[in-house]
C-alpha cells in the first residue's frame, strides 16, 4: 500500500454537491503512508456538517480493509495571512444580518450558534449589536465576564457557547450612545482582547441595518459567509435585498436566506394565518439565486424559548426545533460547499507539473 494506492481509493469517494470525486476536485491535500498509519489531510472547512462529515466516513470505508490505522485531519487555506487575522483561532466567522429590525435576526443567530453547537462543533456568539444588544437576555446569561492578569476577557459560556456582548460590559438599563469611531473601537477591541479559544464556528449577531457595525466587521474580520435574515412581507424584502447588496460590494458569500414568522398556526383551531404574506423569503432566494436555509414558523414557541434562555433549536420534541436545527445543519453545508469550491477552482487552475 503506497500513496498511489490510497490515492485511487480516494476516486470512489464523490462530493455530492460538486458533482465529482474528492481526488479529481483537488480536495486532498496531503496523504502519508507509514507501515502502521495513513494520514490524509482533506480540504474540508465546515467542521460537524452533515455533508462534510459523510464525506469525512466516506474516506474512512473506502480504506476500511487495510491494516494500517487511519488519521484524517482537515484544512483549507482561508486566503488571510495568520499575521494578519484578528481571529486566527476561528475557523468560520458567520455574520446574521438583516435589512430592518424586528425580523427577528437575533433569535436566528442564537438558534444557529446553539445548533451548530448541538451537532458537536466548537462554538463562538459575538452579539455584535451595540445599541440593542439581545442576546444575553435570550440565552438568560447574567454572569459578568472575567478577565485574566494581562487584561484579557474571558468570555462567559451558556449552553456549550462562549458569548460575548456589549450588554455584559454596561448597566442592564442603561443606553450605549456612541458615535461611529467608537463602535469601531469598540469592536476591536471585543474579538482583539476576548480569549475566544479554538472555535470551529463564530456566529455573529449584526445590528439592522447596513451602518457602521457591518462596515466595520466586514473591513477588519474574514467573514467567511453571511446568513440574511427576512421575514414574508415587501417592506422586509426590499431592506434584506440592500443587505445582499452589502455582503455582495465586500465579496463576502453569501451562504442563504432564511425566512422567519413565515406562517402563523392557531392552536385552537388549526388553521394556517399568513399574517406577513407568504413565501417571500423563498421567492426572495430564487430571485437572487441564492440558497434558501429554511423557514420558521410564527410560534409562541420561538418568544417562550427566548424568554427562559433555552434555545428551541436544542428542544428534540418541538417541530419549530426541528426547523432551527435543520437551518443550522444546511449553513453549516453551504460553508463547506464555499470553502471546497473556492479549493478546488484553485488547484485546478494551477499549471501541471
Amino acid at each position: 500500500m503506497n500513496t498511489d494506492d490510497v490515492r485511487e481509493r480516494l476516486r470512489a469517494v464523490e462530493d455530492p454537491d460538486l458533482g465529482d470525486d474528492i481526488v479529481s476536485l483537488g480536495l486532498i491535500n496531503s496523504i502519508d503512508v507509514t507501515d502502521d498509519e495513513v494520514s490524509i489531510d482533506l480540504a474540508l472547512g465546515a467542521p460537524y456538517s452533515p455533508t462534510e462529515t459523510s464525506i469525512a466516513n466516506e474516506v474512512r470505508e473506502a480504506l476500511g480493509d487495510i491494516d494500517r490505522e487511519i488519521d484524517l485531519s482537515a484544512s483549507v487555506d482561508r486566503g488571510v495571512p495568520e499575521a494578519e487575522d484578528p481571529l486566527p483561532k476561528v475557523k468560520n466567522v458567520i455574520a446574521v444580518a438583516s435589512g430592518k429590525g424586528g425580523v427577528g435576526k437575533s433569535t436566528v443567530a442564537v438558534n444557529l450558534a446553539a445548533g451548530l453547537s448541538r451537532l458537536g462543533a466548537r462554538v463562538g456568539l459575538f452579539d455584535a449589536d451595540v445599541y440593542g444588544p439581545n442576546v444575553p437576555r435570550m440565552l438568560d446569561a447574567d454572569e459578568q465576564p472575567r478577565a485574566t492578569e494581562d487584561e484579557e476577557i474571558i468570555p462567559v459560556e451558556k449552553h456549550g457557547m462562549k458569548l460575548m456582548s456589549m450588554d455584559f460590559l454596561v448597566g442592564k438599563d442603561d443606553p450605549v450612545i456612541f458615535r461611529g469611531p467608537m463602535v469601531d473601537n469598540v469592536l476591536t477591541q471585543l474579538w482583539d482582547d476576548v480569549l475566544w479559544g479554538e472555535l470551529d464556528y463564530m456566529v455573529v449577531d449584526l445590528p439592522p441595518g447596513t451602518g457602521d457595525t457591518q462596515l466595520t466587521m466586514l473591513q477588519q474580520v474574514p467573514v467567511s459567509g453571511a446568513v440574511i435574515v427576512t421575514t414574508p412581507e415587501e417592506v422586509a424584502l426590499d431592506d434584506a435585498r440592500k443587505g445582499l447588496r452589502m455582503f455582495g460590494r465586500h465579496e463576502t458569500p453569501v451562504l442563504g436566506i432564511v425566512e422567519n414568522m413565515s406562517s402563523f398556526v392557531c392552536p385552537d383551531c388549526g388553521g394556517t394565518h399568513d399574517i406577513f404574506g407568504s413565501g417571500g423569503g423563498r421567492e426572495f432566494a430564487d430571485e437572487t439565486e441564492m440558497p434558501f436555509l429554511g423557514e420558521i414558523p410564527l410560534d409562541p414557541e420561538v418568544r417562550e424559548g427566548g424568554a427562559t434562555g433555552e434555545p428551541l433549536v436544542l428542544d428534540e420534541d418541538s417541530d419549530v426545533g426541528e426547523s432551527f436545527r435543520d437551518i443550522a445543519a444546511r449553513t453549516a453545508n453551504m460553508q463547506g460547499i464555499i470553502h471546497r469550491k473556492r479549493q478546488s477552482d484553485s488547484q485546478r487552475a494551477q499549471p501541471e507539473q
